[in-house]
């Protein structure tokens, strides 16, 4: 990232406007779900596994009250902060081109049809099976022989 990159990242994290509205919408809510379930995630694994380690023997009632307002204030800032932060990288001009042209390219693809995707995983999972038996006739063959000369017991 230019150094400039940089201010104008974060000069966009401050902007509320929707960059290209009709553009590549289902791609881009997508990716924003993504991020808004990592930090959620995040926030939920932080309140239910970090202690705040505030362990005073002079005011244990203020450092237990302290340790609980962390727990709760801390994971609904990373959320919140997260939510905006997913919202805005959406919208953030250069990634949002990006993933206007991956909707577009996508909608370029010829999906297989049904029948076609059936027979095709049928074939696969037949060669599977079939290399799985070639693999351990050739494991048998080579640990007969290998016994034979007494190289493996």
């Amino acid at each position: 990232m230019a150094p400039g990159a940089l201010g104008m990242f974060v000069q966009e994290l401050g902007q509320l406007g929707i960059y290209k509205r009709t553009q590549g919408r289902l791609t881009r809510q997508f990716t924003c779900l993504a991020v808004w379930v990592g930090f959620a995630l995040a926030a939920w694994r932080m309140y239910s596994t970090v202690t705040w380690g505030f362990a005073d023997d002079w005011f244990p009632n203020l450092a237990i009250s302290i340790a609980n307002v962390l727990r709760y204030t801390v994971p609904t800032v990373l959320l919140v902060a997260g939510v905006w932060f997913g919202f805005r990288l959406v919208n953030y001009p250069p990634f949002a081109d990006f993933l206007i042209a991956v909707e577009a390219e996508m909608n370029k693809v010829t999906w297989p049809s049904r029948t076609e995707m059936v027979r095709s995983a049928i074939v696969v999972i037949v060669i599977m099976f079939g290399l799985t038996i070639v693999i351990f006739v050739y494991d048998g063959v080579l640990r007969f022989i290998l016994r034979l000369l007494n190289i493996v017991d």
